[in-house]
């Protein structure tokens, strides 16, 4: 396809990564091309080298070409990157800083990672069933601050080789994520949760004040309270259906989200969206599982609810109603991957998709879903 016939289409730049992440982003892409025809939408898709698979080609995680591919695309569709084969690469080339470069590049300050217990899969979590069962939680991950992103050095102090990372967090980036997380519980149930540590780190304490600030300003419809991020993670296991939005930090919020996989018995069942910047980037919560990588076994739901969340904000609700419940009809028919399959002999990566697909196409038609 050339410069002329990509323009006037929705543009999808494709990062295949490493690992299980090309076979589940092809069961995504078949997805999403059934759903942008039944939309009568054109799609277009471009794949570009990311993570692991570039460092060998290029050297590096992101090389210059797919960052200009992803800032000129409508949205960018991501497997999972990394694995044993680049753990001794130096840390500035590791596939996990391709994807924080990705973040930066486009901007993408807030991940959402909702959580939405299928009941075909309330057996499937180790938790008891009358915990999990109507769990529907969205996590509110701030994405490019903290932490993760904040100075780091290595250096000896008294003769004593150490390293520190430093948290920090401007006003501005606890405004913009708290915006999120307040009109994201304007659409669901109102409750916000913000997590923190402000018992033991200032950067908590002024995270608190300036959440509570915003709310009082701006959004006393919604319900807030805060939470240290111990006892949500206790709270969680204990009673997940509890919660509606939980805002978080970034490392808090990586940890927490991980533990919301768990109420679904499996990471492949989360999917996330990462927005707020000048391209939105869509990729399973999942790794990149290279034990299982080219044996089919992959659980592609992750992928097809990210693909799901694409299409929210491609602006066509009704479609992306009618892949959950293609995939909440899929599951309850019995197609399961190895993961969530209870010990039974699970049904292959396509397989899944293939009844996914059957459903998307044959299914009833879905109201306009509003979450995440």
């Amino acid at each position: 396809m050339n410069s002329e016939e990509y323009q006037g289409v929705f543009k999808v730049a494709v990062l295949n990564g490493d690992g299980v992440g090309p076979e589940v982003t092809a069961q995504a892409r078949r997805v999403l091309d059934v759903a942008f025809a039944l939309a009568e939408r054109d799609v277009a898709f471009r794949e570009y080298p990311f993570g692991g698979s570039a460092i060998e080609e290029y050297g590096v995680p992101f090389p210059d070409a797919t960052r200009v591919g992803c800032l000129e695309a409508s949205a960018v569709l991501l497997g999972a990157v990394g694995g044993p084969r680049w753990d001794e690469v130096p840390p500035e080339v590791r596939p996990e800083r391709g994807l924080l470069q990705l973040r930066q590049a486009a901007g993408t300050f807030a991940n959402l990672r909702p959580a939405v217990q299928f009941e075909a899969l309330v057996g499937s979590s180790t938790l008891k069933p009358d915990v999990v069962r109507g769990v529907d939680l969205l996590v509110v991950r701030e994405l490019t601050g903290g932490v993760y992103f904040g100075p780091s050095r290595r250096y000896e102090l008294d003769g004593v080789e150490t390293a520190e990372n430093v948290m920090r967090y401007s006003e501005n980036e606890i405004i913009r994520i708290a915006r999120v997380a307040f009109e994201a519980a304007q659409r669901r149930r109102g409750r916000v949760v913000s997590v923190d540590k402000a018992n033991v780190l200032e950067v908590s304490r002024f995270w608190r004040e300036v959440v509570t600030a915003l709310h009082s300003a701006e959004y006393r419809d919604v319900n807030l309270t805060h939470a240290y991020v111990d006892s949500t993670a206790m709270m969680l296991v204990r009673d997940p259906a509890s919660f509606d939005v939980i805002l978080a930090p970034n490392m808090f919020g990586d940890i927490l989200s991980d533990i919301a996989g768990a109420l679904q018995g499996s990471l492949g069942m989360l999917p996330s969206a990462s927005v707020g910047g000048r391209v939105p980037i869509y990729e399973p919560v999942h790794g990149s599982a290279p034990d299982i990588a080219g044996t089919g076994r992959a659980n592609p739901c992750g992928a097809i609810l990210s693909a799901a969340m694409l299409l929210e904000d491609a602006g066509i609700p009704r479609i992306a109603g009618r892949v959950r419940l293609a995939v909440a009809k899929a599951l309850s028919d019995g197609f399961l991957t190895d993961d969530i399959a209870r010990g039974a002999s699970g049904v292959s990566t396509r397989g899944a998709a293939d009844r996914i697909i059957h459903h998307l196409r044959h299914g009833v038609v879905a109201d306009p879903v509003t979450r995440p």
